[in-house]
């Protein structure tokens, strides 16, 4: 049975710098699953750290995403072809092979 004191002291040290969580619960002779499971209970408040090796958490701040154009605009280097009510863009310097097989494709769809 592990104390509160040495939870928080093994927990501390897994949010070490470049520490590795596995490489710790193997030195303390408990799973990752154990461990990663205390350093919730840290975050969550109900394991206390020693002093001075509190984790630092970032708050995480959302934006609301930018929206998402209708249609793009065309490049003045590429073309769009329509086939059946379906739009395939094509770039300037696209394998014609390729194309001639995606549009046999769109077509063959349609």
């Amino acid at each position: 049975m592990w104390s509160a004191e040495e939870k928080g002291r093994i927990v501390a040290e897994s949010l070490a710098p470049g520490a590795v969580v596995s490489e710790i619960a193997r030195q303390h002779e408990i799973t990752p699953q154990h461990l990663f499971a205390w350093r919730r209970e840290a975050r969550r408040g109900r394991l206390a750290l020693p002093a001075g090796d509190e984790p630092m958490f970032v708050p995480i701040v959302t934006a609301a995403p930018a929206p998402i154009p209708a249609k793009r605009p065309l490049k003045a280097a590429s073309i769009a072809i329509e086939i059946a009510g379906i739009i395939v863009r094509v770039e300037a310097g696209v394998d014609p092979g390729w194309l001639a097989a995606v549009l046999r494709a769109v077509k063959a769809a349609a």
